[in-house]
């Protein structure tokens, strides 16, 4: 016992959340499956008018907002922040579920000049946004914080290097984070996907080339079937909840038994 014992975790039908990069894919997913669940919601992306059609598909679920900002940046993840705080009141749930655009290929083809640049577009928005709503959740003694990198960080995949490192430093990022926050109330999980079906990213690495024969060949060994975005939305509102109020600094993999990382 403690003289000052942490809140009981809210209820989803009492939260809000912040999902960043919600305007597509595994984001506005998680989006309409936390609407659904009672969640008041804001997404964040660059594009306004892509923020704009996802609202519109999101409105007749629940309250929902478009917050614009570029989380790449340690000025715009804090004015990502302070902007849906001001909307929410509160951020009880942040996910960051941005993805780059950049293809997997072998190190001897990748441009050296290259690697600077990729392993900062990969890792600065979940980081800095993890490092912008903290301050907020520490002093409301609660929250959740639900990044996405990939099982890249967890297993060595021939084409991956680069993301596979930065891939790692979200991970153990996170995990950290969750130790030291835990006892102010705050959670912080990791989901660890491979390959997405129905999504940009999906679409994009299996167009052609070396990432096309590396996904195609991830994708045959998934014999539970291709995770979707609705699969790894289910998890995240999961582990938003209180029923894993328990559950912090957790990398948890969705592929279909792709792999066993």
């Amino acid at each position: 016992m403690t003289d000052n014992p942490l809140p009981a975790p809210k209820r989803l039908a009492d939260s809000t959340a912040l999902l960043v990069g919600g305007t597509a894919g595994v984001g506005l997913e998680t989006a309409r499956q936390l609407l659904a669940a009672g969640v008041t919601v804001a997404i964040s992306g660059r594009d306004p008018e892509r923020g704009a059609a996802a609202v519109r598909s999101l409105s007749a679920l629940g309250p929902v907002t478009f917050v614009r900002g570029d989380a790449s940046t340690a000025a715009g993840a804090q004015d990502i922040e302070s902007e849906a705080r001001a909307e929410l009141g509160v951020i009880d749930i942040m996910m960051c579920s941005t993805v780059p655009p950049i293809v997997p290929d072998l190190l001897f083809r990748t441009d050296i000049a290259s690697i600077p640049d990729t392993i900062a577009a990969l890792t600065s928005p979940p980081m800095l946004m993890t490092a912008a709503v903290l301050g907020g959740m520490r002093d409301q003694r609660s929250g959740v914080i639900i990044n996405v990198a990939s099982d890249a960080g967890k297993s060595a995949t021939p084409g991956e290097s680069v993301i596979g490192a930065a891939m790692a430093a979200i991970i153990m990022f996170s995990r950290t984070v969750a130790m030291e926050a835990k006892r102010d109330g705050v959670r912080v999980n990791v989901l660890t996907p491979s390959l997405i079906a129905g999504t940009e990213t999906s679409a994009r690495v299996l167009k052609e080339g070396f990432s096309a024969k590396l996904f195609a060949k991830a994708a045959s060994m998934a014999s539970l079937g291709v995770a979707d975005p609705a699969d790894l939305a289910a998890l995240a509102v999961f582990l938003a909840s209180p029923e894993a109020g328990r559950l912090t600094g957790q990398a948890i993999s969705v592929n279909g038994g792709i792999s066993a990382a």
